[in-house]
């Protein structure tokens, strides 16, 4: 039975959230208003899910990858509390760290065999590497791993070191020089610094993963929905700062993490910026939200807009709607630009001269997502540059997850005629031909306020 298929008989038995089995709304098609939350997975089930959802990749990304590299062997090395990015998501779910020094090798013997996968280390990894140290037989850990490799006698050997990416640049100085000197001449030689194989490895996504995705999302969409309702904010009396402590509060109670602290603030007609802190959210503030979560080891990164109904309105004003707008429409221009094989600058490029040719006024700063908020993988621009960038010119690949994030500046007249930012930001998966949302998108403002009174039917 496939992974996906497992996980899929979990949710009917009621051990996971249905939700993240409902396949991803394809194109743009808007998010669910005041969706429901998926229920999270008590803590054990959670760890067996994350472990055979690791022994699927390591089965499957780790192979390709070497391959396509041209590597036969790949050692990583971490010490406890100072650990590569890419071992952290290697280690099973009840290994929060390494312990001393954990050192993992894989090694592709060829011939169309397995890749071995190997740990150097004092103790295990619940079966998904091989022990290959006994600490009474050879005490000197890098001599063990030493006599490994050169009883396997490898022609390139892959460290993660890396000038350019900080997923690819793991390994410390010291652990370096260790490894170093554990060889002999002749296998230094042959030692490649690369940041190949982490980038591919963090921003790969699997089929089980693909379908679990979309309920993670739905569910920080829920607490959003949440946090932007009258169940939350009483206006004229709730601050910006109320509500990102709400939502700190939600996400520990539901047994979950943020992976940064979330961000609210007020857009107010006649004021120039955002408004944050000990301000308190008035009738007629257009608020903003950044908001991320961690769960079954992804993260989630949304950026969503809510509006304070003044008396008598049910709506946003036309000016502010139509803004939002503007920002789905950049939207639309990056997500139809994806190619697999461009680069990220190329990308970038390309969005933002369909946005401008369409007379939107865009700013695009979209990133890869996945077991860190920040992906491995290409950027897509920065707020602060919208040009060129060194870390943009990784090529995009299929089976990613990515934050789109952007913003449109549009005149509102309702407002004086005042200029305001429409920032959004939603997760979607790109599958080699077409990006898709993970759980929908906004196009309407969340709506906070009095409640207009039902209309009377004449009888």
């Amino acid at each position: 039975m496939s992974l996906s298929r497992a996980i899929i008989g979990l949710a009917l038995l009621g051990a996971a959230p249905a939700l993240a089995q409902t396949p991803p709304p394809a194109g743009n098609l808007a998010e669910a208003v005041n969706p429901e939350a998926p229920r999270v997975l008590p803590l054990r089930e959670r760890a067996k899910l994350e472990d055979r959802i690791l022994a699927e990749r390591l089965d499957t990304i780790v192979p390709r990858l070497m391959r396509e590299q041209k590597v036969d062997m790949w050692v990583l090395v971490a010490r406890e509390y100072v650990e590569d990015p890419v071992v952290m998501t290697m280690l099973d779910a009840e290994n929060m760290h390494a312990r001393r020094r954990t050192i993992l090798v894989f090694f592709d013997p060829g011939a169309g065999k397995p890749v071995e996968r190997l740990t150097v280390s004092r103790y295990g990894l619940a079966g998904l590497f091989e022990p290959a140290w006994n600490p009474e037989q050879q005490p000197d850990q890098w001599a063990a791993l030493g006599a490994l490799i050169a009883a396997r006698d490898p022609k390139r050997i892959a460290i993660n070191s890396s000038a350019l990416s900080q997923f690819g640049d793991g390994l410390t100085l010291s652990q370096y020089e260790g490894l170093m000197a554990a060889l002999s001449p002749g296998l230094r030689d042959r030692v490649v610094r690369t940041d190949a194989l982490a980038v591919g490895w963090l921003e790969t996504r699997t089929p089980a993963e693909r379908d679990i995705y979309p309920g993670i999302v739905r569910l920080a969409h829920s607490i959003i929905a949440e946090a932007f309702s009258n169940r939350v904010i009483t206006p004229g009396k709730t601050t910006a700062d109320d509500v990102v402590w709400w939502m700190r509060e939600k996400v520990s109670r539901l047994g979950l993490t943020v992976w940064f602290q979330p961000s609210v603030a007020i857009i107010r007609q006649g004021q120039k910026g955002m408004l944050e802190g000990d301000t308190v959210i008035r009738p007629g503030d257009m608020l903003w939200t950044d908001f991320g979560i961690t769960y079954l080891d992804l993260n989630t990164d949304t950026q969503h807009l809510g509006y304070v109904l003044k008396p008598g309105e049910r709506q946003a004003p036309r000016g502010l709607r139509d803004g939002m707008a503007a920002a789905n429409r950049v939207q639309d221009a990056l997500t139809a630009s994806f190619r697999t094989g461009l680069t990220g600058n190329q990308l970038l490029a390309t969005a933002r001269a369909r946005a401008i040719a369409a007379g939107l006024v865009p700013s695009i700063y979209s990133h890869p997502i996945g077991f860190h908020g920040h992906g491995a993988g290409s950027s897509i621009g920065y707020w602060d540059n919208q040009g060129p960038s060194p870390s943009g010119e990784h090529p995009v690949r299929p089976d990613t997850a990515w934050s789109i994030e952007l913003n449109a500046r549009s005149v509102v007249p309702e407002w004086g005629g005042q200029e305001v930012e429409f920032r959004l930001e939603e997760d979607a998966y790109f599958d080699g031909q077409s990006v898709s949302y993970l759980d929908g998108r906004q196009s309407a403002f969340h709506l906070i306020g009095a409640v207009p009174a039902p209309r009377r039917v004449r009888r």
